[in-house]
């Protein structure tokens, strides 16, 4: 096998098991460092650097968990897979709390192990190009992922920088589809957590009865169906950045409980008694204005003011239209590569389509309209014959003006109709559909549930 950048440190005070593992690791491409224990572990990951440690855990001197700790406050970002020949879910859970990137049994299964250093790899390699991000800022084409060189998207680029660095709260608002969750995570590689995790959760798409147990976790047996021990969201995101979009959708019996963590930092699972430290970066989102939220009563006030530290409003892409151009070009390039397509360009009959067209589904929505044009395309260019009928006749397609019927339906039948097109035009976004129709996301959900749709 070609030989892989990676460097694998193996620390096992069992001399067999160090030379199987170094075996099976080379067998795979990878750079291998061995310890004999715990102590030169220690020194050859100060020393050697390596990109991946895989540790005993019963080891004289120094245990695979007290390793564990300290390889984590040297560096945080290093992966760290622990092996155990006496295994026990307090442990492992613990294991998984401090930064472990993984807990396995002996005698190892090969094929998991080699699985979590593919996953391992991904992580390093996208760190590396994370890295990257803070000096991206450009005058012509955008911000890290971000496409668009509008006064709007600048100024947001602007307050992304400067709140990236902090460790504060922040509240994302802005229409479906206009980037909330790439800018949690373009600050969350900004910060100083940028090598933890960043764990998105969005409350419209967990049912009710799933959330608490989502978010805080839950021990065996806790309710029906409970048959194991599940880490949360704050758990999993523990030293890094927790994404909590849609927050005005997470039920109000709830948000009591998620205000005590945030201020307290400590979470106790659905059915447990034991409470864990957490050290979490909230960062929230609302397609509502926020203080409309709370006027509603779907947002709590002082729940509200926790996460407000600085707010950051992203613009739809209808107030930003001078940027249309630029992201069709980018979107253009990438479904190339991606459908094996070679097109040059849009045709300028499509160019003034789609700056005339106000995309209620924003960004998503754009993107989606590309993907469809690069796929139908026969010619060098994307001709305005290739966009769907919503861009070439925006009334007729229900996402922002009228929406035609035809005669003879049931009102059952219309309302079906109604709400599917909405979800469209929202890119399948459940709160903001429910939004515009003047629903409970409940009541959408109960709707695609009744027609047989997921």
């Amino acid at each position: 096998m070609s030989s892989r950048e990676t460097k694998i440190l193996v620390v096992d005070d069992d001399a067999a098991m160090r030379e199987v593992l170094q075996l099976r690791l080379r067998e795979w491409g990878y750079g291998v460092i061995l310890a004999c224990d715990g102590r030169e572990g220690k020194k050859l990951a100060e020393n050697g650097e390596p990109d991946i440690v895989i540790s005993d855990v019963i080891m004289p001197y120094i245990s695979g968990m007290e390793l564990l700790g300290l390889l984590k406050s040297g560096n945080p970002a290093r992966p760290v897979i622990l092996v155990t020949a006496e295994a026990s879910i307090p442990q492992a859970v613990e294991a998984m709390i401090q930064g472990a990137k993984n807990y396995i049994e002996k005698p190892i299964d090969y094929s998991r192990l080699r699985e979590l250093l593919e996953e391992a790899e991904q992580e390093i390699d996208l760190r590396r190009e994370s890295r990257r991000l803070a000096g991206s800022l450009e005058k012509g084409a955008g911000f890290g992922e971000f496409v668009g060189a509008s006064r709007p998207m600048r100024e947001v680029y602007n307050l992304i920088s400067r709140v990236g660095a902090s460790d504060a709260s922040v509240m994302v608002t802005g229409e479906s589809g206009t980037g909330k969750e790439l800018v949690a995570r373009t600050i969350h590689e900004l910060s100083p957590r940028a090598d933890g995790p960043f764990i998105a959760v969005n409350a419209s798409a967990i049912p009710e009865n799933l959330m608490e147990s989502e978010i805080f976790g839950h021990e065996r047996g806790a309710f029906t169906g409970a048959t194991g021990v599940r880490a949360g969201c704050f758990e999993l995101a523990n030293r890094g950045t927790l994404f909590l979009d849609e927050i005005a959708e997470m039920p109000s019996a709830l948000q009591p409980k998620l205000l005590r963590v945030l201020e307290d930092k400590r979470v106790r699972r659905v059915g447990g008694s034991r409470e864990f430290r957490v050290d979490v970066r909230v960062l929230a989102a609302t397609n509502l204005p926020p203080m409309e939220a709370v006027e509603k009563g779907k947002l709590r006030r002082d729940l509200f003011y926790r996460l407000n530290v600085f707010t950051l409003a992203l613009p739809p892409l209808r107030e930003r239209a001078e940027d249309i151009e630029l992201l069709a070009d980018v979107f253009l390039r990438q479904f190339n590569e991606k459908h094996g397509r070679s097109l040059e360009s849009c045709s300028l009959e499509t160019l003034e389509l789609l700056k005339a067209h106000p995309w209620p589904g924003n960004v998503r929505e754009l993107r989606n309209v590309m993907e469809r044009a690069v796929i139908l395309a026969e010619g060098p260019r994307i001709e305005p014959s290739h966009l769907p009928e919503s861009v070439l006749n925006p009334g007729a397609s229900g996402a922002g003006g009228t929406m035609k019927i035809s005669g003879g339906v049931t009102a059952a039948e219309a309302e079906k109709e109604l709400i599917l097109r909405t979800l469209e035009a929202t890119g399948n976004n459940k709160a903001e559909a429910a939004r515009r129709l003047g629903l409970d996301v409940k009541t959408i959900r109960n709707k695609l549930k009744n027609y047989g749709i997921q």
